[in-house]
This record gives C-alpha cells, sequence and structure tokens, in this order.
C-alpha cells in the first residue's frame, strides 16, 4: 500500500534520491486501520498534494536509527521531537524498550522493525500512518 501511495505522490524519484533519508513506513495493516475508502480517496489525482503531505509526515533528513531516537528521548527526559520533510513535528518516546512515535493528531505509532538500512538512509516500520493536524 505504502509503495502505491508513493507512486501516486510522484515520490518515487525524490525517495530514490541521495538522501539520506530516515522513514517511517506504515504496513498494510496499519493503511487497513484508516477508515474505509480513505486510501482509495487520498491516491485520485485531486488528492495528490494532501498524499503528498501525509507521506511526507514520514520522512526525515538524514539517518535517525532506533539507538539515535533512544539516546535523545532519554536526553530529553522521556521525549524528542523528530522534524519531517512535511512539516509534521513528531514525538518519539519509548516504552517497554519500544520506540514509539505521536503524530500532530494524537495517534501513535510503534515501530514494529527497527533499522532496516538502505543504500540512502533508514527505514523503521510502523504499525500506524501518522498524520498531519488538518
Amino acid at each position: 500500500t505504502l509503495v502505491a501511495a508513493v507512486k501516486a505522490a510522484g515520490l518515487v524519484d525524490t525517495l530514490a534520491g541521495d538522501g539520506p533519508f530516515t522513514v517511517f513506513a506504515p504496513t498494510n495493516a496499519a493503511f487497513d486501520k484508516l477508515p474505509a475508502g480513505t486510501v482509495e480517496t487520498l491516491v485520485k489525482p485531486e488528492n495528490k498534494e494532501m498524499l503528498t503531505h501525509i507521506l511526507t509526515c514520514h520522512v526525515a533528513k538524514g539517518v535517525i536509527t532506533a539507538e539515535n531516537i533512544m539516546a535523545t528521548v532519554q536526553k530529553g527526559n522521556g521525549m524528542a521531537t523528530i522534524e519531517t520533510l512535511g512539516g509534521c513535528n513528531l514525538t518519539a518516546m519509548v516504552k517497554d524498550g519500544m520506540v514509539m512515535l505521536k503524530d500532530p493528531k494524537g495517534d501513535v505509532a510503534t515501530v514494529q522493525t527497527a533499522d532496516v538500512k538502505q543504500s540512502n538512509g533508514m527505514v523503521h516500520v510502523i504499525d500506524t500512518v501518522l498524520q498531519p493536524k488538518m
């Protein structure tokens, strides 16, 4: 689902670029948790701008490892902010050894698989689609 959305938003070349980027990649199950019809509506050409905004809220500049996040959270008294290319500030937290990210709407995603190295950065697989405040 994420790949289809990235294609619909025209972000393939951007994310395949030099980077480095850190992508918080929602699983198909994460997309399935959205209200019925949401994905189908977002991938329509007339909604490209909104889809691009949502997807770029899953991408940060640089390589951010789970270890980096945990250390920053510890220094930040339990929280740290991750700025995304989409202008969303994600709040990182650690609970029971798991990295969690809160989006501007207040939804929380848990990192399911951390530190998947890519040629131009890092991917962390998450269980919830992060959304900007609209």
